[in-house]
Formats: structure tokens, C-alpha cells, sequence
């Protein structure tokens, strides 16, 4: 196995200095490389400093920007009338009162903002990623001064507060206090609607068949009189907890699967400590997604299984089947991969943050303690959908005063695990950095995988505002693979696009099938050509399930002590709660 560069000299102790000084600057800045910042910073400011015409075009834009604005407002004044805001998405404007003065031309002007620095970033000679990393930052810091975020400038809390007699604020500051009171004690805050894990969710009846130093295994007890031959394996990602899968029971995808007589196995990984710090990317090949087909094919007697993975869940998922491929082991039946990357060229906003620079702070700060805090990753998700988990829950929670309900997804969103130290940097660097998978350089056991080993069918899923795995990137599995694909494109983003039960209403998604010696369609071309249905896609991979494998047989027992599988615990096991 080839080691990172993060476990090179670690005895050297003019590195370990560095190493320190690197962790107490991460954590400075949340673990945010000041140096890679400032390189963006300097490639854009000496391109645009040597680009007299481009700077002259953009204050020229600025000024038409402030009259086109300053005009609008003054027609509204005179015509007492409302004016149409710029068009937008935006929910923070979406009320009535913000198409009023003055609050409309605060918004006109947070708009004009907007599109001035989306174009400000774009000067000839500034590489794209550091164009797409000033443009990133600059919609964060207009974020941060929106005039949503503000009692005297956002018209809902005012009213609020009208009606309250103040007491919003009241209750706002109350909660901070609490909020700030949990943070400095290092515990959540107390919330008395809060959901419990085993009670509320993750309720789906079933039991611990094998534990690994990071993994349990769970085997899901059958609920219909017989069961298709070809158990389904899940793989999650092992940055959250698995029970996204598996929450409320109207929302347990799980739950869903074992009432279509299926027989469902999954991966709850352990949250890792400083003991597990050299634990690798392989390991949780070997002691998870390995060690869950071992334990499905044993139980239930079948030779071959259903692989399914969610986000990096499905990454290793996808690295496992290609492995199998290749050693010519024919223990899939198919692969399903939902919201999972194999090729990270295109990985949306979160690599942003990947470069040289930034990886070694993580791996510095990661080296400190033996893995990568939870709350570290989570912020890193929350910066990227600031909008709806950060400066909209401070709204709700200390100018409104209402304190949110514990919706289980949203609940789970923050119910985060640590990373091991090899591990994290493993997969950060292999495949976000150097995207080894997608260019066949990925090592598995001294020798290569690729992609195009993987001959099985896949059902592949994508979502329509996923930040975390742009759908176009999961799309790219269609240049690799040499397998028919079925691909899904889901309303929703990264987690509600996949937590889509066929009760809810409002949802809709595209669906196709490519044959495996079909010639390539781009994925603009296939949106064009593919029309939405309405409803949830779980039916849709439920059906294509029954048309691979409908042979039915007797459920199986939830353990086979005879053969290493005796039953360790109820569902949801040990690991979930750590």
C-alpha cells in the first residue's frame, strides 16, 4: 500500500515543530488554510492589477449597477407602487413585504452586490479554481450582511416583533444563551422534542450479525411471508451515521425494502477514537463492505448480493465492485449508487477546499489528535448551504425566537462522526486530489482497479441541486463503466433527494437506461430527452430489484451461530450510539 505523504517523517523533529504550528493554525481558523486563501487572493489581484481595460469594465458595471438600482427606487417612491425584485430563488426574500421600501432597494442592492463580484472574479489569467474559490467566498461574506440577517432591515422580524410585544427577543436571546452555554460545555442543547435514536429512529427490527473494529453489521428481520433470493447490501458513508436510511419509519428507506420482501444487510460504522488513527481506506473496504456481502451471502445462502452505496458509501462501494471485477470474483448481482462520485474532477464546491495546501493543514491537525472532529466536517457541509443551515436556523432560532423541530433528516444532518486520521487523508487525497479511481491508478491489494471491470448492472442516482455530488459528476460513471446503467436524476439535493418515500408528495425525477454497448449521450442531452415523472424513484429501484433477481424463497433467520453470524445485539446496534 502506498503511504500519503502525511505519515512520512513523522520522527523527524523539525517536522513534528511544523506539524504543531500547522494544527494551532488550523484550529485558528477552522481548519481552513490561510495560505491557500492568500494564493487565490494574490493570483486574481496582480492579474486584475495588470488589466486596466478589465478594471475600467467593472466600475463601469458597478456604477450602472448603483444608478439602474437608484432609478428603480426612485420610480417606486414617486409611483408609491410595488417593484418587481430581481428575479430569484432566494427564499430568504420571499415574503410580500420585502417588494416594499426601503426594503426593496436593500434587496436590489444585495442583488447588484451579488452580480458584481460574480463578475469581479473573472480576469483574464486566474486559474478557474481560484476564480471559483474568490467567487465561493464572496457570496459567504455578502451572506454573512444580507439584510435578511437583521432585525432592522428584514421586515418579517419586525412584524414579528410588533406582534410579539417583543417577546421573539426575548425567547431569541434565551435560546443563544442556551446555545452558547451547550457550545462552551461541549454538549448539544437541549431540545424537548428531540428524536431518539432506537426509539424514534433507526426503529427498523433487526440484529447485530458481526461487529469489526470499525463496523457492525446489521441483518434486517423479513416482514412478509417470503423473500427474494438476492439480499441487498448497504454501504453508507462513514462520515454520518448510517440511520439516514433507516429514520422515521414513513422515511426509512430500509424499512421500505424489507416490506418489498427483501432481505437488507447493512454497514453502521463505528465513530472512530485516537486509537484507530492508522486505520486506512482499505480497512473499511476489508472490515465493511467485504466483511457485509461475507455476512448477507453466509445467512441467506445466496451466492451473489445487491451492492448498494450511499455518497462515499458508494464511492467504496463502486471501488469494491471494481476490485471484484477484476479478481473475477462474481459476487454481485448489481450495483446501486445513490449521490456517489467516482470520478472527482468535477466534485462540485467542496473541492474548493482541496489543494495541496489545504490537505496538508488537515492532515496536520488530524495528526494532532489521531482523527478529524465531527463538528470540523459538519461546518464544512453547513458552509456550503450557509443560506439554509446556518443563517436561517440563527433567523428562526434567536430573532424569530422559535426554537426548530427535530425533523429527523435535519436531526441526523448533524449527528456527525469522526474520521481517522490515515483514513481521511487517504481519500481526500487519492480521490478528490488526484482522482486515482476514475484514471485506473487506485492501488487494492498491490494492483490497480478500474472502473470499466465493473460489468454488472448499476442503478445509478443522481440530484438536482446536490452540492455535495453535482449530479453531472455522478453522471460521469457513464464514460467508465462497461455496464448497463439505469440512471435516476431525483428532485431534491444530496440527502432529501434520496430520502424520497412514495407517500411524499411534490417529487418528481427523470429516469433512463443505457445499454452497456450504447453509444455515449452528454447529460444535458439526456436532461433534454428524459421527461420528469411525478412521485418518489424508490418504486422505480424497487421493481428493477424484482425484474434482476424474482426468484422468492423462506426468509432466513436473522443469525446463523453455526456459521460465525450468532446474533450480537438488537438493530441498531452499539456503533450508532458512540
Amino acid at each position: 500500500m502506498i503511504v500519503p505523504r502525511a505519515h512520512l517523517n513523522e520522527g523527524n523533529e523539525s517536522a513534528v515543530l511544523d506539524r504543531i504550528l500547522h494544527a494551532a493554525v488550523g484550529r485558528m481558523t477552522g481548519g481552513t488554510s490561510p495560505i491557500g486563501l492568500s494564493l487565490a487572493v494574490l493570483d486574481w489581484a496582480t492579474h486584475l492589477a495588470a488589466s486596466p481595460g478589465r478594471m475600467t469594465e467593472l466600475m463601469r458595471c458597478a456604477t450602472l449597477e448603483a444608478l439602474r438600482g437608484f432609478d428603480l427606487t426612485l420610480n417606486e417612491m414617486r409611483s408609491q407602487n410595488q417593484t418587481a425584485l430581481p428575479e430569484s430563488h432566494d427564499r430568504r426574500f420571499a415574503s410580500p413585504a420585502w417588494h416594499k421600501l426601503p426594503y426593496s432597494a436593500w434587496v436590489r442592492q444585495f442583488a447588484a452586490a451579488q452580480h458584481f463580484w460574480d463578475e469581479a472574479v473573472k480576469v483574464h489569467g486566474v486559474s478557474q479554481r481560484h476564480q471559483a474559490l474568490l467567487a465561493f467566498l464572496a457570496r459567504q461574506a455578502l451572506d454573512m450582511i444580507a439584510p435578511s440577517n437583521y432585525v432592522l432591515t428584514n421586515p418579517d422580524i419586525l412584524k414579528r416583533s410588533v406582534e410579539s410585544q417583543g417577546l421573539n427577543l426575548v425567547n431569541g436571546w434565551l435560546n443563544a444563551l442556551d446555545d452558547l452555554t451547550a457550545i462552551s460545555f461541549g454538549h448539544r442543547a437541549p431540545q424537548e422534542d428531540r428524536l431518539r435514536v432506537g426509539v424514534d429512529v433507526a426503529t427498523t427490527e433487526g440484529v447485530v450479525v458481526a461487529r469489526t473494529s470499525i463496523a457492525e453489521i446489521i441483518h434486517y428481520k423479513p416482514r412478509t411471508e417470503a423473500v427474494h433470493s438476492t439480499p441487498v447490501v448497504i454501504v453508507p458513508a462513514w462520515i454520518m451515521k448510517y440511520y439516514v436510511l433507516d429514520l422515521s419509519p414513513s422515511n426509512s428507506l430500509i424499512r421500505h425494502l424489507v416490506d418489498q420482501g427483501l432481505s437488507v444487510f447493512v454497514v453502521s460504522w463505528k465513530n472512530p477514537t485516537a486509537e484507530d488513527r492508522n486505520i486506512g481506506l482499505d480497512d473499511y473496504r476489508i472490515q465493511g463492505v467485504n466483511a457485509a456481502i461475507d455476512a448477507a451471502r453466509a445467512i441467506t445462502g445466496a451466492e451473489q448480493v445487491h451492492l448498494t452505496g450511499y455518497c462515499l458509501g458508494g464511492t467504496l462501494a463502486a471501488i469494491a465492485a471494481a476490485a471484484m471485477g477484476r479478481d473475477g470474483n462474481n459476487y454481485l448481482k448489481s450495483l446501486s449508487l445513490f449521490a456517489s462520485q467516482t470520478d472527482f474532477h468535477d466534485a462540485g464546491e467542496l473541492r474548493l477546499f482541496i489543494s495541496e495546501s489545504q490537505l496538508a493543514l488537515i492532515e496536520d491537525m488530524m495528526w494532532m489528535r489521531g482523527y478529524l472532529q465531527a463538528d470540523e466536517m459538519a461546518g464544512t457541509f453547513h458552509i456550503l448551504r450557509s443560506n439554509d443551515l446556518i443563517w436561517s436556523r440563527m433567523i428562526s432560532n434567536y430573532a424569530m425566537g422559535e426554537r426548530e423541530k427535530s425533523a429527523d433528516l435535519m436531526q441526523w444532518s448533524d449527528d456527525a462522526t469522526r474520521m481517522p486520521y490515515r483514513m481521511h487523508s487517504e481519500y481526500l487525497r487519492w480521490l478528490y486530489l488526484e482522482n486515482r479511481l476514475a484514471e485506473g491508478q487506485l492501488m487494492i491489494d498491490g494492483y490497480p482497479v478500474a472502473l470499466r471491470d465493473i460489468t454488472v448492472p448499476i442503478f445509478l442516482v443522481g440530484t438536482e441541486w446536490d452540492h455535495v455530488a453535482p449530479w453531472r459528476s455522478v453522471y460521469k460513471l457513464h464514460l467508465a463503466a462497461e455496464s448497463e446503467i439505469t440512471f435516476v436524476l431525483a428532485k431534491g439535493g444530496h440527502n432529501a433527494g434520496i430520502v424520497s418515500p412514495p407517500e411524499q408528495h411534490d417529487r418528481h425525477f427523470r429516469i433512463g437506461t443505457q445499454a452497456h454497448d450504447a453509444a455515449y449521450m452528454d447529460p444535458e442531452t439526456w436532461l433534454s430527452t428524459h421527461q420528469p415523472k411525478e412521485g418518489s424513484w424508490w418504486p422505480a429501484w424497487f421493481s428493477w430489484l424484482h425484474d434482476l433477481a424474482p426468484e422468492q424463497i423462506t426468509p432466513p433467520p436473522l443469525d446463523h451461530a453455526a456459521l460465525g453470524y450468532p446474533s450480537l445485539g438488537p438493530a441498531p446496534g452499539l456503533y450508532i450510539h458512540d
